[in-house]
């Protein structure tokens, strides 16, 4: 008995390392996949919902809207111009380039800026010449902001507001008036030389003065050459006439205006600040005949508001206005949605007065009047 177990115990041996041997290549796997396992890609797992741990995986994919309007963005006043962009269009609404996706504070600069402009809803259930008139006059009579200091036109030492309403104010209140030791530049666009004595209160300010009026025979041509040295106004202020006049078509081309040359006689404001070398229009007077509508949803739109910081301008209701078509209550709609842009840009209405004559869109409208000159601050500058 002894022996035999002897024998047993030798062939015992060589079966034991056998089965060890046998036992390695499995073991040394499970230890690949533990080491190596969890750094190879699950890109073919995306979308499937692990059993174990209950771990789910999503598919998530940034991709540009392919229409605005699924945004939230208005729809466009029919028949108006494009504003020049940087990116380009497929024809399906998208676009491609570095601006295809915008995170949020991208989004939130640039509605600070350009803008479309939002056509706004009915005053009423149904289009209402009334309730659409009623709505204008409603923003026009209520001002959306009180200032305690005031300009009045001809003077340029602050007020208070006077009992009479004047025919425009500026807002004097300090930290909405350029510092006395920072250059001032002053606009004026008038045929009918209505801005007399708001060229000397921008005068008496000490504001450099540009005058424009492409009636003035007297005045410089497209090109601006020397004027700007050579003609000062009283004080040594200077102040320069232009025969200019503003353009509100935005073409999807066009070259940009060198300094000291504005080419031909009708430019857009962008256009004549960059001629003129200015980034900013301290006080801007804007009396255009009926083309004010078109010109306003230009500035909204191209973001020029930005750099004006008072506008004092005349809106006319007598008829559309130039390139403004529709119904009367298209029409009435179309103006109130421009006067929500500008509102929307930064600008608070802070004065109104009445024109002459009762009116709008060749209607007699005993409550409201055919033109009206409102006073506007840039809150946002």
């Amino acid at each position: 008995m002894p022996s035999c177990a002897r024998c047993l115990g030798r062939a015992g041996m060589p079966l034991r390392s056998g089965i060890l041997l046998l036992l390695v290549p499995p073991f040394l796997l499970g230890l690949q996949l533990l080491v190596v396992g969890p750094r190879l890609p699950r890109a073919t797992r995306l979308g499937v919902e692990e059993q174990e741990g209950a771990i789910a995986f999503s598919v998530i994919s940034i991709e540009p809207e392919r229409n605005s309007r699924q945004r939230g963005f208005p729809s466009r006043v029919a028949g108006e111009e494009e504003v020049e962009v940087e990116v380009e269009d497929d024809g399906e609404g998208r676009r491609e380039g570095a601006g295809a996706y915008e995170d949020e504070n991208e989004m939130h600069s640039r509605q600070k800026g350009p803008r479309a402009l939002e056509v706004q809803t009915w005053a009423a259930d149904k289009p209402s010449f009334t309730a659409e008139l009623n709505r204008i006059i409603a923003y026009i009579n209520r001002p959306q902001l009180n200032c305690s200091r005031v300009l009045t036109p001809g003077q340029a030492q602050a007020s208070q507001p006077p009992a009479d309403s004047p025919h425009w104010l500026l807002c004097a209140e300090d930290w909405l008036l350029p510092a006395p030791d920072r250059p001032c530049v002053a606009y004026s666009f008038s045929m009918d030389q209505g801005d007399a004595e708001f060229l000397k209160t921008v005068s008496l300010l000490g504001c450099e003065v540009h005058s424009f009026d492409p009636s003035n025979s007297n005045a410089s041509g497209g090109h601006l050459g020397n004027s700007l040295a050579s003609n000062h106004g009283n004080g040594g202020v200077v102040s320069s006439q232009h025969k200019m006049w503003l353009e509100w078509r935005a073409p999807r081309k066009r070259k940009h205006k060198t300094r000291g040359n504005l080419g031909s006689v009708s430019q857009t404001l962008a256009d004549i600040m960059a001629a003129l070398g200015h980034h900013t229009v301290h006080f801007l007077y804007a009396d255009l005949l009926s083309a004010e509508w078109r010109v306003f949803q230009n500035w909204i739109e191209s973001g020029t508001l930005q750099s004006v910081q008072h506008l004092v301008a005349t809106v006319h209701l007598q008829w559309a206005g130039f390139e403004v078509g529709g119904t009367s209550e298209e029409v009435l709609r179309y103006w109130f949605s421009v006067l929500q842009g500008l509102q929307a840009s930064g600008l608070k209405l802070v004065h109104s007065s009445a024109g002459e004559g009762h009116s709008v869109l060749k209607q007699t409208a005993a409550n409201a009047h055919s033109s009206y000159t409102l006073s506007w601050v840039n809150t946002r500058h």
